[in-house]
């Protein structure tokens, strides 16, 4: 079996044990975490410089996730890759679990930010990165954004900071999916034209399909060699995606399955290549 088919079927199990998750916490949201399953299975099946087993290894790459709510696809990819047991992933939600609906600073192993008010990953992403490089430290910094907080001022602000100091150790990774909780992102506050935006900033700007997973590492690979100023990945994904009833539906946005649409859900994703006993949901 060649990497990407390997890559694929483990962005699968990853959509699954969503799922299973979500259906056992009885809420959560749904739509984000399967979308961008392919890109946090790309970055920690080969991207990123990383020792789950000493996850606060000084020359670790940073990922910092800012839009919070979708979590669930952080914790599993930690999980898969070592960082902590799977079978805690059953516990998300709960009362004095690690694995809260929104990430906790350190709570989890690999965990680098808190987050839930949208908008301020990208803050903390860019002072990380800039101490990186005042510092001479080699590792990079990965931020996650969903395209809907971009309508909160402060992202602005940030890419600004970022453009003005060159941070070229910064990556920003835009869930580009074209959702929000309540409608269209072209509906509720229109972005376009993104690109010209971010490039008017002072960054590099790669467009990728956020599904295929070779593309994803390649494009990466590529911000590492951007020497002069920071690079925006814009992710184009489906929303829900593996999920026939999920995707493109914006109202699956900030809710959880139920046992019937998770066993539906599960049985969806069985058939793009990934092995689950529906019985799981029961």
């Amino acid at each position: 079996m060649h990497i990407p088919e390997k890559l694929d079927k483990k962005a699968n199990e990853i959509r699954q044990d969503i799922i299973k998750m979500l259906v056992d916490a009885g809420s959560g949201h749904s739509s984000g975490p399967l979308g961008m399953a392919d890109v946090f299975t790309a970055l920690y099946f080969s991207v990123l410089k990383k020792r789950p087993k000493s996850p606060w290894w000084e020359g670790r790459d940073r990922v910092i996730l800012s839009n919070g709510h979708i979590c669930p696809v952080w914790y599993v990819a930690l999980a898969h890759a070592g960082y902590f047991p799977k079978s805690e992933l059953s516990t998300l939600r709960e009362l004095n679990s690690r694995l809260q609906g929104h990430p906790h600073y350190r709570s989890l192993p690999g965990v680098e930010n808190a987050a839930g008010p949208l908008g301020q990953g990208i803050s903390m992403a860019a002072g990380i990165a800039y101490a990186g490089l005042m510092e001479r430290k080699k590792y990079n910094v990965y931020c996650l954004m969903g395209d809907g907080e971009l309508n909160e001022g402060q992202c602005w602000e940030a890419f600004m900071f970022a453009g003005k100091y060159r941070l070229h150790n910064l990556t920003v990774i835009v869930d580009r999916n074209n959702i929000q909780i309540d409608g269209n992102t072209e509906d509720v506050m229109p972005l376009e034209p993104l690109r010209e935006r971010f490039e008017s900033f002072g960054f590099h700007v790669i467009e990728i399909d956020g599904h295929n997973i070779p593309h994803i590492v390649d494009a990466c690979n590529m911000a590492k060699a951007i020497v002069e100023k920071p690079t925006v990945l814009l992710a184009h994904t489906i929303p829900g995606k593996g999920v026939d009833f999920m995707e493109y539906n914006y109202e699956w946005h900030g809710k959880p399955p139920n046992t019937k649409e998770a066993k539906k859900a599960l049985q969806d994703l069985r058939t793009l290549g990934g092995r689950v006993n529906v019985g799981d949901c029961d």
